[in-house]
């Protein structure tokens, strides 16, 4: 099996498992027992569990606003491409194995002792609030919607991951939608 092939197997796996059970709670031998790569590969590749959790974070991210990116952009109106956003959430918190925002737990796991998982944290939550001021600017609304958006969306995701409930988006969306009407 080649780098990139063993790489993708060991992303694969870190992603399931430390989405579902925690980061924390999971060793390299899960990895290497869930991936199917010899431990001294995976640390051939990964010479640290916290340089796996970076890679994880950073592939999921591009999946991430990918996703999110690629639903918003079926909508022509720029007002409803912000609704938008708040739709995909609710289908996100309704996907089965939804454990909440990756991002958030990893902050919770680490953010305090990995400065490398707190970067990570960061640039992801940046570029979402720099994402929804995108949509603010080509919907003719102030620039201060964007953080106002950014934190009902952040609040979803939270709620949403503590609840296990889809509603948290539904009123976040109605919430945006009076944001954007004052």
């Amino acid at each position: 099996m080649d780098s990139a092939a063993a790489r993708e197997q060991a992303l694969d796996a870190a992603e399931e498992l430390f989405y579902g059970r925690g980061i924390q709670s999971v060793g390299m031998d899960d990895i290497r027992g869930a991936s199917g790569v010899s431990l001294k590969r995976l640390y051939q590749l990964f010479p640290a569990k916290e340089q796996l959790v970076e890679a994880y974070l950073e592939r999921r991210d591009v999946r991430w606003r990918g996703r999110l990116a690629e639903f918003v952009a079926r909508r022509e109106d720029p007002g409803e491409r912000i609704l938008a956003v708040f739709e995909w959430l609710e289908g996100w918190f309704g996907e089965d194995g939804f454990r909440g925002c990756a991002w958030i737990n990893s902050y919770g796991e680490l953010g305090a002792t990995s400065a490398r998982v707190a970067a990570q944290v960061r640039a992801h939550k940046q570029a979402l609030r720099d994402y929804l001021a995108g949509l603010v600017a080509d919907a003719g609304l102030p620039g201060t919607v964007a953080g106002q958006l950014f934190l009902l969306a952040e609040g979803a995701m939270v709620t949403a991951g503590i609840t296990g409930s889809t509603e948290p988006a539904r009123v976040a969306r109605e919430a945006a939608r009076t944001l954007m009407t004052r």
